[in-house]
């Protein structure tokens, strides 16, 4: 009895940390520089792209960038080859 009456309500947690509202948001802000990058010729048709240097290049952890190649790969702009990495399209 005595917890509940200390618990932080849900919403209050929510507010203080908007997880995957931000982790999305993250994520879109990366998949959008990384496809402006391919599209505009800054990462050549071959080049093999690094999860942990682009993490590192653009200030993020390596899950943002993750999720934004899954998406550019579903776009057919980089191609992921076994044992090998992903490279551009």
């Amino acid at each position: 009895e005595r917890r509940m009456k200390n618990k932080i309500p849900d919403q209050v947690i929510s507010e203080i940390f908007p997880r995957s509202e931000k982790k999305s948001k993250l994520s879109e802000e990366v998949y959008d520089q990384l496809k402006r990058m391919i599209l505009s010729g800054k990462f050549k048709k071959g080049q093999r792209l690094v999860e942990e240097k682009l993490a590192h290049r653009l200030n993020v952890s390596r899950n943002p960038v993750q999720i934004a190649l899954l998406r550019l790969r579903k776009e057919k702009l980089v191609i992921w080859k076994y044992k090998k990495g992903t490279f551009v399209a």
